[in-house]
């Protein structure tokens, strides 16, 4: 219980619940470790579990066939996967994938609908970060089809950092493409000039954020524009 009790320490999502809320969820839910390239979800499939990450962060990603993909959604400790249900929803809409081993609470889907059911406190607070994630979702879509990879690859570094709690990662230049939808090379020009500007350094597929303020004014305003977002929404 006490791993379980830091672990809903470290998801701001749930610390910001009413206990009893917190207390149920937490009774109800399994401490998991999740594997970098889990999958957790596929579009269409059944939601079985949701998760609320803690030191993990996850991938919620879109593609129009098999070898192409883009991300359009990143779920850290400031978030759940499985929002969908909130809706009324059984089926996920998009294909998880986990970016950052590390330890999250899983909680059966069945239970959580009930909970939602007879808890408006529940379904209010998680409603608002539905909003959150559509502002996410929506901003991304905006960002992919106006901003320059450099700006893009500063944002996702930014966010990537938020979510890991860490100033150094491993990411591969191969994965970066994918999760950008830009051909390898592009990413290969945009971390460079990063690192020539002293923002960054990395190393086969070590990355580690050397100037974060430098990456703030170098990023796209959509890192900012969730940022506030997620605060002005949550009020936290």
């Amino acid at each position: 219980m006490l791993a379980i009790t830091h672990d809903l320490n470290s998801n701001r999502l749930l610390a910001s619940l009413p206990p009893k809320n917190q207390q149920r969820l937490l009774d109800a839910g399994d401490l998991v470790e999740l594997a970098f390239s889990e999958i957790l979800a596929e579009p269409g499939e059944w939601i079985r579990y949701v998760y609320f990450p803690s030191d993990s962060f996850i991938s919620l990603t879109t593609s129009r066939d098999e070898r192409t993909c883009l991300e359009v959604g990143l779920i850290g400790n400031e978030g759940m996967l499985g929002i969908a249900l909130v809706l009324g929803v059984d089926v996920s809409p998009l294909h998880a994938l986990v970016q950052g081993a590390g330890t999250a609470l899983r909680i059966d889907a069945a239970f959580f609908r009930r909970e939602l059911k007879r808890s408006p406190e529940l379904e209010q607070t998680l409603k608002r970060y539905l909003y959150v994630l559509m502002q996410q979702l929506a901003q991304t879509s905006v960002c992919t089809r106006f901003h320059v990879v450099e700006a893009r690859l500063a944002r996702w570094l930014l966010m990537t950092q938020d979510r890991a709690h860490s100033d150094k990662f491993h990411i591969t230049h191969a994965f970066l493409a994918y999760m950008l939808g830009v051909r390898r090379v592009g990413v290969t020009k945009a971390a460079t000039s990063l690192h020539n500007l002293a923002l960054i350094s990395y190393s086969r597929g070590d990355i580690t954020i050397e100037d974060r303020s430098g990456l703030i004014e170098v990023a796209c305003d959509c890192y900012t524009h969730d940022k506030n977002t997620y605060r002005e929404t949550m009020h936290f």
